[in-house]
């Protein structure tokens, strides 16, 4: 039984291009983007199996020059999207969420045909599964809110498992996960420095568990995930698919913060400065010069006794408003063009093999 790897990256293609560049840099926006997974976008543009056959080999210690060489380029181009676009796009998220959710809209539907691809012929059990993907998402996005589990250390395990499976699983971000399970405040409270400083212990407890859970979650999942692809292909795309389209059910466009100040990071961390006791002078060194005394006492009279996990999951709640016809076309002009880039960006060279199934070169 052949244990070559090297097969599992197609000829004419090689991991280094561009391509696995670029899927990784629009990976690291949409982690940027509240709502929006990774995985949605290395799934648009046609990255997804060797991704996660990547991810499984390394995960067995099964390494293999190709697969090591495609992740790095992946880590790569994420790390310039974290690292280079950040500010940018938070700040157009906080100002200008129907232009993001707009463009992201379009670049995840862009995915969409080069998932049917994958998914014929098509049957009515693939046709099931792309109905189950969709509700999957519908649960996440309106049937699990306000969950609340007990912080004991096999909850821990599992939820850690859960949020970081998210990262490599198209439509589920992590922290949303967090969120709706009611320990959002609690994991992401740990990892503040405040906390790590003043309780270390006590932070330890919280974040070793998670971080075990999310070790053994991405390893046990992008193993599953490249077996089912591998034999069941046409219905294992299909729920991708599913998952694919029901991740836009949380993007609607037209929609802004019900909390303006707390949806602003530069505001909301002085918010928490303000509850903290911080001088104002060292809040506004450090956050501006136009945070005066009278903005600054009213905040922390708005915002009194809320923890900054509070003051995060309040900063990232939203409502609805009618948009001006303006608005309407530009959403739909952002769109195509998402859509369409996305297309370009997941168009093979030409004489690139198609990727084969995840797991079929090794015998498996």
């Amino acid at each position: 039984m052949s244990t070559d790897t090297h097969a599992s990256v197609p000829k004419g293609d090689n991991p280094s291009t561009p391509r696995a560049l670029l899927g990784g840099v629009l990976m690291g926006l949409a982690n940027l983007v509240p709502g929006i997974s990774g995985g949605t976008m290395i799934l648009a543009v046609g990255l997804y199996d060797r991704f996660i056959g990547a991810i499984a080999d390394v995960s067995r210690l099964r390494l293999s020059v190709p697969a090591i060489v495609f992740l790095a380029t992946v880590g790569v181009g994420l790390v310039i999207a974290l690292v280079g676009g950040s500010g940018i796009a938070v700040a157009l998220v906080n100002e200008h969420r129907w232009v993001m959710y707009s463009l992201f809209i379009g670049l995840t539907l862009g995915g969409v045909p080069e998932l049917l691809r994958l998914c014929r012929p098509v049957s009515t059990v693939t046709g099931v599964c792309v109905v189950l993907g969709i509700a999957c998402m519908a649960i996440l996005a309106w049937g699990l809110s306000g969950t609340q589990l007990p912080q004991t250390l096999p909850v821990l395990v599992v939820v850690g498992a859960a949020a970081a499976s998210s990262m490599i699983l198209p439509g589920v971000s992590g922290s949303y996960v967090l969120l709706i399970l009611g320990m959002y405040d609690l994991v992401i409270g740990s990892l503040s420095a405040s906390a790590l400083r003043e309780d270390l212990a006590g932070s330890l407890r919280i974040v070793g568990p998670i971080v075990v859970g999310a070790v053994l979650g991405i390893a046990l999942l992008s193993n599953v995930l490249r077996w089912l692809l591998a034999r069941w292909s046409g219905p294992s795309h299909g729920v991708l698919l599913g998952l694919l389209l029901g991740s836009v059910l949380g993007l609607w466009p037209f929609q802004e913060p019900v909390h303006p100040d707390l949806a602003v990071k530069r505001t909301r961390k002085a918010t928490q400065m303000v509850l903290a006791e911080v001088p104002f002078d060292d809040i506004r060194a450090k956050h501006g010069d136009d945070l005066d005394d009278a903005r600054l006492t009213a905040l922390g009279a708005q915002w009194a006794s809320r923890t900054p996990g509070e003051l995060k999951v309040l900063g990232d709640e939203l409502r609805f408003f009618e948009p001006r016809f303006g608005q309407i076309g530009g959403a739909l002009g952002l769109l195509v063009v998402g859509f369409f880039a996305t297309r370009a960006l997941g168009r093979r060279p030409a004489g690139a093999a198609a990727d084969p199934a995840p797991g079929s070169a090794s015998g498996e």
